[in-house]
């Protein structure tokens, strides 16, 4: 058995974050190693690694995460703007085994991002 990612347990409630939103299907919490002065990392609660990871089964999921950000980006009171990413794999940045998507505002981000 695969040892659990941080986020894995983040879900289990095994570490503790700082929620911001939570439904059946996905969890979105401060980041701790915030890169702006709001940085949220929304990941869906079923284990898939990245978004190559998604199947033609995981459409609906998918469609809900981005639909989430939305959410999240009200509750949060973001209304200047804000920046979705996707880290996918080891050259694309990803850190964590588990599909995340950062939501960063607050100031202004520049491209191309790094």
């Amino acid at each position: 058995m695969a040892e659990k990612t941080i986020f894995k347990k983040i879900i289990d409630g095994e570490i503790k974050a700082d929620v911001v939103y939570e439904d059946e299907l996905c969890l979105a919490f401060h980041d701790v190693s915030p890169q702006a002065p709001i940085h949220v990392l929304l990941i869906p609660k079923k284990e898939i690694v990245n978004v190559a990871g998604f199947d033609d089964s995981d459409s609906q999921l998918a469609g809900h995460l981005l639909l989430t950000v939305n959410k999240v980006a009200e509750k949060l009171g973001i209304t200047n703007g804000y920046r979705v990413v996707a880290n996918c794999g080891v050259e694309g940045g990803q850190s964590v085994d588990h599909l995340h998507l950062h939501i960063l505002a607050g100031r202004q981000l520049t491209w191309p991002p790094g």
